[in-house]
């Protein structure tokens, strides 16, 4: 299913543009540890099956610059994120970082054309020709947050059984959905075991000493604790119909508190989609006013609960759950804190702008072939109902 995808775009660049021998499409990539590879649960059961190669645990497709990419001056993006002080001469070059699975999805729903629809807007409206490095779930993502806490995303695993996607599928959606990041000059990176949330976090942690605003392209509110002056993130608003900026003035006056508080209110509250349950299944009346008043004073879990472990901090039941339940608190700190330390190293030239000049032949290409992809398994199906009809 790529190669036609990889044809389809190649007669459309032919037709939309002269091939120069400028290196524009040679592209490299670096493969370790060799495993499968299942990330996307999508089902295209009309389209062939073709021979995938074997996917890998470590993956990093390298994007493709010009020779003179580096060389650019920043684009002035005041149009696109948050206003900047006038004083802020020395405006700092941004690099997002964008969580892909996440945009694979419509509503609860795997679906393609939501990351075609999604990726499109992105290149065109927010990140433009500034560095991007897309970044999947590896192989066995959540088993480390499983062993510590085995509800944990248990909900969204029964989801997939249900549906009970293929892993022919997986593959052959995984490999479209690199193939045409790759073709927009998108590193991609990819960790046997570890999230993308995880890896995200590291990479963030990493590229900020070197005097960048990052910002992470995702609806997933567990990049609420990484908001910073210098981390931003963009979400996209199904309802807008647009990405939006959200920042850590926005973060501050929907919450009325720092990033690292409202993490450790989560834990103490729990986290229903992610299947981490909160205090108030053991102690009813530790409901979310208490939490939020212990934790703004305290500012974050573990001052709070060393607190508790030598002083009243509060009302008899509150002082009570704190001290007997201490550990489960911690277990949930353990689960929902993201990561920094997975191993990866940031490299330089993902730094290098963007060569963003075929993004619209080929992703009008890969919606054009979704397209006539849906039409041919509609029809399929329309004949396979008239014969069970007739018979």
């Amino acid at each position: 299913m790529a190669e036609l995808l990889e044809a389809a775009i190649s007669i459309s660049l032919a037709s939309h543009m002269r091939i120069t021998n400028s290196s524009h499409f040679n592209f490299s990539c670096h493969h370790l540890n060799p495993t499968k590879t299942h990330n996307f649960p999508f089902l295209l059961s009309s389209i062939p099956n073709s021979r995938t190669q074997k996917a890998k645990s470590w993956k990093l497709v390298k994007p493709i610059f010009s020779a003179t990419s580096c060389d650019q001056s920043a684009l002035n993006d005041e149009t696109l994120s948050p206003p900047t002080p006038k004083n802020d001469v020395l405006r700092k070059n941004r690099v997002f970082f964008l969580d892909v699975n996440s945009l694979c999805y419509k509503g609860s729903t795997p679906s393609l054309h939501s990351f075609a629809h999604w990726i499109s807007l992105f290149f065109s409206e927010v990140s433009l020709n500034d560095p991007v490095i897309a970044v999947l779930d590896g192989d066995r993502a959540n088993e480390y947050r499983r062993q510590i806490l085995p509800s944990y995303k248990a909900n969204r695993r029964k989801t997939f059984s249900v549906e009970r996607f293929s892993r022919s599928s997986f593959s052959r959606s995984h490999k479209l959905v690199v193939d045409v990041l790759r073709k927009c000059n998108v590193p991609v990176v990819k960790i046997e075991g570890h999230e993308a949330d995880d890896v995200v976090a590291t990479l963030v942690h990493q590229v900020l000493p070197k005097g960048y605003r990052a910002v992470i392209a995702s609806p997933d509110k567990d990049f609420k604790q990484l908001i910073s002056e210098d981390v931003q993130i963009v979400a996209p608003i199904p309802e807008l119909n647009r990405w939006s900026f959200y920042t850590l003035k926005h973060y501050t006056a929907q919450y009325n508190c720092d990033p690292q508080s409202d993490l450790s209110l989560r834990c103490i509250l729990g986290d229903e989609i992610d299947g981490v349950p909160g205090i108030q299944h053991l102690v009813p009346s530790f409901g979310r006013k208490t939490a939020l008043k212990l934790v703004k004073k305290h500012g974050c879990l573990e001052n709070l609960l060393s607190a508790a472990s030598v002083r009243s901090v509060g009302r008899e039941y509150a002082q009570e759950a704190l001290t007997k339940y201490a550990d489960f608190l911690r277990r949930n700190y353990e689960v929902l804190s993201l990561k920094s330390d997975v191993d990866i190293q940031f490299e330089e030239q993902w730094l290098c702008r963007r060569d963003e000049r075929n993004d619209l032949v080929i992703l009008s290409s890969f919606k054009e072939f979704l397209s006539k992809t849906q039409d041919l398994k509609l029809q399929n199906q329309s004949n396979s109902n008239g014969l069970k009809a007739v018979t």
